[in-house]
């Protein structure tokens, strides 16, 4: 099953990429590859419904998940903001720069694309890596594969390794997060992702293809990342008393 995700996600992300210049759609506001994983989710679906759906629950509802909604969103705010005041003092062109087209049709464009991504990495694979691999191991796992998934390698080994070392980190951000979160963790991962891409578009320049502003968003998804691990592990052992 995970297989088949995985192929569907990449070849999907892959044609979805090259029907986009036919479209006339800007990949400034939305890039079509963003619906690979949706498709894999899709595909899966039909061949595995019971356990995709058991994969899927608490994607799109439930009850609660606020207090996580707000920190994964100041956690998004600080990690690409941080990033953009370092790459301002060290002499970066850190914006803000509006985009050409309408800023609010872009966040409404690179919400409905994040999710697209979300339902696939976070909503479907993590829970089902998740299953075998402790937290940790499958945000790892998952994250890996995100970013590898992206055509990165094109703008160098530099750039690429970077980018990958911020997709682990954000990864686990999030597998940490949203691990025993049982609502709304579409909506939740894609809010983190869409203010993480709407920041990066206003302040950096990384889609250039320049390596120090990835750089910077990949140390700071790091610290944030072990920021985030730091608290699960102060955490776990008031949980388990408490489940005593």
């Amino acid at each position: 099953m995970k297989i088949v995700f995985l192929l569907v996600a990449f070849v999907g992300a892959g044609l979805l990429g090259a029907v986009q210049p036919a479209t006339g759609l800007p990949t400034e506001i939305l890039q079509l590859t963003q619906f690979g994983p949706a498709l894999g989710v899709a595909v899966a679906l039909i061949f595995w419904p019971t356990r995709v759906k058991a994969l899927l629950a608490g994607a799109f509802s439930g009850r609660g998940g606020t207090r996580t909604g707000l920190a994964l969103a100041a956690t998004a705010v600080v990690v690409v903001t941080g990033a953009a005041a370092v790459y301002g003092l060290i002499g970066g062109d850190a914006g803000p720069t509006m985009p050409q087209h309408s800023l609010l049709v872009i966040a409404v464009a690179q919400f409905v694309g994040a999710c697209g991504e979300e339902i696939g990495w976070r909503c479907f694979l993590q829970p089902a890596v998740r299953t075998r691999w402790g937290v940790l191991a499958s945000s790892t796992a998952v994250g890996l594969i995100w970013g590898l998934w992206h055509p990165v390698f094109a703008e160098g080994w530099a750039y690429a390794t970077a980018f990958v070392v911020a997709t682990v980190s954000m990864s686990i951000v999030l597998g940490v997060a949203l691990d025993g979160v049982r609502a709304h963790r579409l909506w939740l991962a894609g809010t983190f992702h869409t203010l993480v891409n709407l920041a990066m578009l206003l302040f950096m320049d990384e889609e250039s293809g320049a390596v120090v502003p990835m750089a910077l968003l990949a140390a700071t998804c790091a610290v944030a990342a072990v920021g985030w691990l730091a608290s699960r592990a102060t955490n776990m052992p008031r949980v388990e008393s408490q489940a005593g």
